[in-house]
């Protein structure tokens, strides 16, 4: 066994006890989440809305990634990116994805599954405003996901752009906005002692929210 499988062996990992209670939580996963999220960011608030976002080619073949959620909107989680990125082509060929949130300091989890859409030009239009002129401005010059020389040409390509649009507006690129993650499933996972986790499953059927507890 080598040093590291020994080292990562000997890590522990010891969980709190709070428990998650079917007659407690929310009928709409929706307001559960909004309830578990307000509790991550008063721990974490500058993390609290990371997640890794899972997606998969035509033929299955999975990747992953962490991005920042920038919306509940419309029963949906919502995340912007570059649509020709590797996750954008992903999504538009296979517009399914799952979203993992993980709150270590509350030892909560919420797992994400559904099918995925753009979100309108215009949803997309207002969230670029709100940008930083940086992130503005690199959404434009970073062909993301591709095989680039080095840094340097990217860090040239920024400068110059900031330069040349000095003192103007910058509309947001055609390729780059956002989607909207509209769940079918939604896990609510609350760590306890001795690996006897906390699960709790919405799964949407027949136009409603279906509650089941599943084994840790």
């Amino acid at each position: 066994m080598s040093n590291l499988s020994q080292e990562i062996l000997g890590l522990q990992y010891h969980s709190g006890d709070k428990p998650l209670d079917e007659t407690e939580i929310a009928t709409n996963p929706f307001i559960q989440f909004e309830k578990w999220f307000k509790e991550a960011v008063k721990s974490e608030a500058d993390k609290a809305n990371a997640l890794v976002l899972s997606t998969a080619t035509k033929d299955g073949k999975p990747s992953a990634r962490v991005v920042l959620l920038k919306g509940v909107e419309h029963e949906s989680f919502v995340f912007y990116t570059n649509y020709d990125s590797r996750k954008g082509k992903e999504l538009i060929e296979n517009p399914f994805a799952a979203m993992t949130f993980f709150w270590s300091s509350i030892e909560k989890q919420v797992r994400i599954e559904g099918k995925v859409e753009k979100v309108s030009p215009s949803e997309s239009d207002e969230y670029f405003k709100r940008r930083a002129k940086g992130s503005q401005a690199g959404a434009w010059i970073s062909p993301q996901s591709s095989v680039i020389p080095g840094r340097e040409m990217l860090e040239q390509k920024h400068h110059n752009f900031i330069i040349e649009h000095e003192n103007k507006e910058i509309q947001r690129p055609l390729f780059w906005g956002g989607f909207a993650v509209i769940p079918s499933r939604i896990e609510f996972w609350q760590g306890r002692a001795s690996r006897l986790h906390d699960r709790i499953l919405y799964t949407f059927e027949n136009d409603n929210w279906k509650i089941e507890r599943l084994a840790p």
